[in-house]
């Protein structure tokens, strides 16, 4: 009978885009995969891949192959979660994929309970703001922020968490504390700046209900929210973040929120004041399945919907020292 670990490796390697991605997948060399592979072709009597040092294709028994054998794996893996169930036990790989922020602050504390309700199941954690193909990389669960979601994708919302602006005492001490939006034009501003596409994460200003970008006074841009962060910790500039991300730095007063008034007194000139919205990250976790969702990524994304609400990094922390 032909050895399901092949293919296994097979499938996994045209979902992947190559027999090293396979491999990386299961735990085993490139060698071993290309090998597995060989086998099973040999079993078959008929040549699945074309292969050369830059590509990979499928023959056309290789597409006809593929369509028979991709359905009866994931029938597979459904049976097995399903089986583990009957006996209250989940096992098996959970790869999660998650925002950079979020994985450090707020997700990784939450490991180890979950771990301990669930000993049998392998966690891997894909802790990056790139592009991350669900599919070529085999990731059960994706956690991203409304801006980023992967399209096509079922998705179930997770938390949202308050963004603030924050400077340090040793800056707000030498160059004033902004009252109003107006004043931030006047201030240093660090801004965020996705890597993966190369956007900046704009700042919510309105005017008469629309949404503008007047020109900020720039001190410096990063790809990194901690290290722009820890730039306003030094005295670098005003930041907005997540208050999962500042919520020591603000308890520990090394930054202060601030908290902008609607405008100036007596100001009635047209057009309107600048203000400031204030705006959320909303998480959530995504599915590349809508039909099926395994036994494992209910499990967890259930436990998150437990223990989030509680979590204290999504409070809205604000210093006693803001107006």
């Amino acid at each position: 009978m032909t050895n399901l670990r092949a293919i296994d490796i097979f499938v996994k390697a045209l979902e992947g885009g190559s027999i090293a991605s396979a491999a990386r997948q299961l735990g085993i060399s490139p060698a071993a995969a290309s090998q597995n592979i060989a086998r099973l072709e040999r079993e078959l009597g008929t040549r699945l891949l074309t292969r050369t040092t830059r590509s990979m294709a499928l023959t056309e028994a290789g597409e006809r192959y593929l369509a028979r054998v991709a359905p009866v794996l994931d029938a597979l893996a459904r049976a097995q979660a399903d089986v583990s169930l009957v006996h209250g036990v989940v096992q098996g790989r959970l790869r999660v994929a998650c925002m950079a922020a979020f994985g450090r602050h707020v997700l990784a504390p939450l490991l180890p309970a979950f771990q301990a309700r669930h000993p049998q199941l392998e966690l891997e954690l894909l802790v990056t703001d790139r592009d991350v193909d669900v599919l070529k990389e085999d990731v059960d669960v994706s956690i991203r922020y409304r801006d980023v979601l992967e399209p096509g994708m079922s998705v179930r919302p997770l938390a949202a968490m308050p963004r603030f602006l924050y400077a340090s005492p040793a800056y707000l001490e030498k160059h004033g504390r902004p009252q109003v939006a107006e004043d931030l034009l006047q201030h240093a501003c660090l801004l965020y700046r996705r890597e993966r596409d190369g956007r900046f994460m704009r700042w919510p200003f309105v005017r008469d209900g629309r949404r503008v970008d007047p020109g900020l006074r720039v001190a410096a841009i990063g790809t990194d929210i901690d290290a722009l962060v820890e730039l306003a910790v030094a005295g670098g500039g005003i930041v907005w973040a997540g208050s999962f991300i500042t919520q020591r730095h603000v308890q520990e007063g090394r930054l202060v929120p601030l908290v902008l008034q609607p405008a100036r007194k007596g100001r009635k000139a047209a057009p309107g004041p600048l203000l400031l919205q204030d705006v959320t990250l909303d998480f959530f976790a995504c599915f590349r399945d809508r039909q099926y969702v395994p036994a494992k990524v209910r499990s967890f994304v259930d436990y998150l919907l437990e223990v989030l609400p509680g979590h204290p990094a999504l409070a809205q922390i604000m210093s006693s020292e803001a107006p």
